[in-house]
């Protein structure tokens, strides 16, 4: 790679004036950081607060949303109707303990022993009205796993409701960091299962670049329309922050590559509803031109993912089941990588798909069964160092016992307080190209099986 240099950072354009944008309405997510640090009983959940409804209203099991929570979000976050006159803050934290099958040799992160781990991860919002049609959700995260507080998922929107052809609309546009954190649904990856997971066992190398590989290190303008609450459509892009702001918004830009240009991203589903059941079924995706590692002077990959998509929910008084699946398809063209010695192959693949089923009991008791794959080409210079036979193939199940005592009001004292206590279990048949010795050091895929328990609070 002698002879290349870095690019510039490519912050122009939409993402220039979308970052000025995000910084200024950061700004009192920032103070407000400061103010309650020293007093984190006065921040709470504040969409609670702002509409006066109880946290089962928005969410099957939270996170996940109900019809009456994506109604809430692509209208702006601006519902209201509840009586209190705090300011829209509140917070999260997540203790938890991570044991793997397995030791993972010199650390399972800097700072952590082999196994048997407990970490803390705590995060900070704004959540909740800012003006007659603006809203935001914006979160800030302590990371006890790589010691920093760095922003998180952020959604500020602008939403009109209206009406097209006689049936209820809402036109909206949102300013996010993160392809389909913007979504409603739980089937798309920014928002998809699980909710939470251990940062401090090893997961699959490969992923599709839509599936959370630019959360964080993009802004992008993405307008929606939500018609005669069945029509979903989005059309928008994103671009790269550079590193310089990354590092600011505490992001470390070491490993990712930078957009070239603007990198469409797309939404279209359908919901019918009927009784107490939704279905919603769809397709997303985006096309990214990229500069590997953010090196210019050895052309550029071309990287298209397409997906299609499904969520079922039925809501009952005493019963609830949710389920969820999506595949995406990876078009890779590695031309620039193949020259930078970073890839053997012109063009590659890389597919993903997951499915699960949740059942809530009253919503207090639920259990989650879940089961991924990724499958993909073969590539000795893409995957060197990490799978002996240079292939991304994994693939597993994951178990969920979840506990949540306050979905329908906290306690009395403190009605706003939510908890959900959580015991998750991830199983490995393959693991980075194989279920033995896939590394060449003789660890094996069920080595990296993860028992993973946590306790997630919001107050």
């Amino acid at each position: 790679m002698s002879g290349t240099e870095p690019a510039p950072e490519p912050v122009s354009g939409v993402a220039h004036v979308a970052a000025i944008t995000l910084a200024v309405l950061l700004a009192p997510a920032v103070a407000a950081i400061c103010i309650f640090a020293a007093k984190p009983v006065q921040a709470l959940p504040s969409y609670a607060r702002q509409t006066g409804q109880q946290c089962a209203a928005c969410h099957d099991g939270f996170p996940e949303l109900t019809p009456y929570g994506r109604l809430f979000k692509l209208n702006g976050y601006t519902f209201t109707g509840g009586t209190s006159n705090l300011p829209p803050f509140a917070a999260m934290a997540i203790p938890s303990f991570t044991h793997t099958a397995a030791g993972q040799p010199g650390g399972a992160a800097p700072y952590f022993g082999a196994n048997n781990n407990v970490a803390f991860t705590g995060s900070l919002f704004y959540g909740g009205k800012i003006a007659d049609n603006l809203g935001a959700f914006i979160q800030g995260t302590y990371d006890e796993n790589t010691r920093d507080f760095h922003w998180d998922n952020t959604d500020i929107r602008l939403a009109k409701p209206t009406t097209l052809l006689g049936y209820e609309t809402i036109f909206g546009t949102s300013l996010n960091n993160n392809p389909t954190v913007s979504d409603v649904w739980n089937s798309t990856p920014a928002w998809g299962y699980p909710y939470v997971s251990s940062e401090l066992a090893p997961t699959p190398v490969a992923h599709p670049l839509i599936e959370n590989n630019l959360a964080q290190q993009v802004v992008g303008v993405v307008p929606y329309i939500y018609w005669n609450r069945l029509v979903y459509a989005e059309v928008g892009g994103y671009q790269t922050l550079g590193p310089s702001p990354l590092s600011a918004l505490g992001i470390n830009p070491e490993g990712t590559s930078a957009i070239s240009g603007l990198a469409p991203y797309w939404r279209l589903a359908v919901e019918p509803a009927w009784g107490q059941n939704t279905w919603e079924f769809g397709t997303f995706g985006m096309a990214a031109t990229l500069l590997p590692d953010r090196i210019s002077g050895s052309g550029t990959d071309h990287l298209t993912d397409v997906a299609f998509d499904t969520q079922y929910q039925f809501l009952g008084a005493r019963d609830s089941i949710s389920l969820q699946a999506r595949f995406i398809r990876e078009y890779q063209d590695m031309a620039a990588s193949q020259a930078l010695g970073l890839s053997t192959n012109s063009y590659n693949h890389l597919d993903s798909s997951t499915i699960k089923a949740t059942y809530f009991y009253k919503q207090m008791v639920g259990l989650t069964m879940g089961y991924f794959y990724i499958n993909g080409s073969s590539d000795s210079l893409l995957y060197s160092g990490v799978s002996a036979n240079n292939n991304p193939n994994s693939s597993g199940y994951t178990a969920e016992l979840d506990y949540i005592p306050f979905n329908y009001g906290g306690p009395s004292f403190w009605p706003w307080l939510n908890m959900k206590l959580g015991l998750q279990y991830v199983h490995y048949n393959k693991f980075d190209g194989a279920s033995s010795n896939y590394d060449g050091a003789g660890r094996n895929a069920g080595d990296n099986d993860t028992l993973f328990a946590f306790a997630w609070f919001a107050f």
